[in-house]
């Protein structure tokens, strides 16, 4: 459970998230730019993939370290290394728009945007007073990375239209030193007190403990919905003849689904109990999943993606409220770390088996495939209620 600490007001803590989407705005940009580039210059679709998994590559090897390094360093050291790299990495794209030179381009606006939201998510678990804050301050920072998801490929498509990639990577460039501007004055948290000859044992220790090893599974299982709906969503939309502008339309409707859901958490936080959310979001995906494929058109394909959104929306901030609960306060960094480390690793992976079964398979045996998975992952999911609301039940 979090140490008590200062409250963190809505003026910090709406500068925080400014600083979070200045600098995933960045990554964004640079995910959304890099590609292009690469496949104007004559690069295969392999290369290009293979430039978009480096984004979340250089997260799983950096994550467990980087919680270690914000355990031991606080807030803002970790902030000021993740803006120099993220500026460095845009800004290498501007002197050298070469393919290699994209490459690292991606692996440091990458791995920045990685450990910059462990030192964020840190900070701001630190700083909440009760479970009730939790959940609220999660929801609310958790609109950055959406936000920075449409910031960031929009800046990137008008600069690039306008002037050209050169001056686009210099622009994404510039937005992590606006992080800096807005999270210099935020007020660092005294280092959590450490018993003294206490040993604070190997990150992989905390998969020793039950809760944690429940609270991983959910969270897989959950991140891969998010993977599997945006890969199949194409190649269904595809088989159904649907356009590609209507395609694209459905996805932002659960994008949008999945930012309305977050902004309205803050205001229900007290009346809500992690485990039931998580667990009623595991059930409701798995049956949209099972209808998904039967959906006709592009408006039926719609209204389930939108409340596919709402279902998948409401589990983050639900995630990290639970983590903090049950994490020694002395350990939040590498909790968050071991977190992202798991979910990039998917993102690495599970695009490519998505894409190997649907191949074989076909992708309406994915979408079940995985729905099955997730519906018994409820179980695990309620399970992660804290003993004393099992005791009442």
């Amino acid at each position: 459970m979090t140490t008590a600490t200062a409250p963190l007001g809505p003026v910090a803590l709406a500068h925080l998230i400014a600083g979070h989407i200045s600098l995933h705005a960045c990554m964004a940009g640079v995910r959304m730019a890099a590609p292009l580039m690469a496949l104007r210059e004559g690069h295969s679709a392999l290369a290009v993939g293979l430039l978009l998994s480096l984004f979340a590559l250089t997260q799983v090897f950096l994550a467990l370290p980087a919680g270690r390094y914000t355990d031991r360093n606080g807030f803002k050291r970790p902030i000021g290394f993740c803006v120099i790299a993220a500026s460095t990495g845009a800004g290498l794209a501007v002197a050298f728009p070469i393919f290699p030179v994209l490459c690292l381009s991606a692996l440091m606006t990458g791995g920045a945007t990685g450990v910059a939201s462990i030192s964020l998510q840190r900070h701001v678990g630190r700083s909440a007073q009760n479970t009730a804050d939790l959940k609220r301050m999660f929801s609310w920072l958790s609109i950055g990375p959406a936000l920075s998801n449409f910031i960031g490929p929009i800046t990137a498509g008008l600069l690039i239209d306008a002037s050209g990639f050169r001056v686009a990577f210099f622009g994404l460039a510039c937005l992590p030193l606006m992080t800096w501007l807005w999270i210099r004055l935020t007020v660092e948290l005294p280092p959590v007190p450490v018993t003294p000859g206490a040993d604070k044992g190997r990150a992989w220790d905390l998969l020793r403990q039950p809760m944690m090893r429940r609270l991983l599974l959910v969270n897989w299982l959950m991140s891969s919905c998010w993977d599997v709906h945006t890969f199949v969503v194409p190649v269904l939309g595809h088989e159904r003849g649907v356009s590609a502008s209507a395609i694209g339309a459905i996805l932002g409707v659960f994008a949008l689904a999945a930012t309305t859901v977050r902004v309205a958490i803050p205001f229900l936080a007290a009346h809500l109990h992690e485990w039931v959310v998580v667990t009623a979001a595991m059930l409701a995906t798995a049956s949209l999943f099972g209808i998904y494929p039967f959906m006709p058109d592009a408006v039926t394909m719609g209204i389930c993606s939108a409340l596919l959104g709402v279902s998948l929306g409401s589990v983050q901030p639900m995630i990290m409220s639970t983590l903090h609960q049950i994490t020694p306060a002395a350990r939040h960094g590498e909790a968050l770390g071991f977190r992202l480390m798991a979910i990039n690793a998917s993102s690495v992976l599970m695009p490519m088996l998505f894409g190997s079964a649907g191949a074989v398979l076909g992708v309406s045996l994915v979408f079940w495939t995985v729905g099955a998975s997730v519906a018994m992952g409820a179980r695990t999911a309620w399970c992660l209620r804290p003993p004393a609301a099992a005791h009442r039940s």
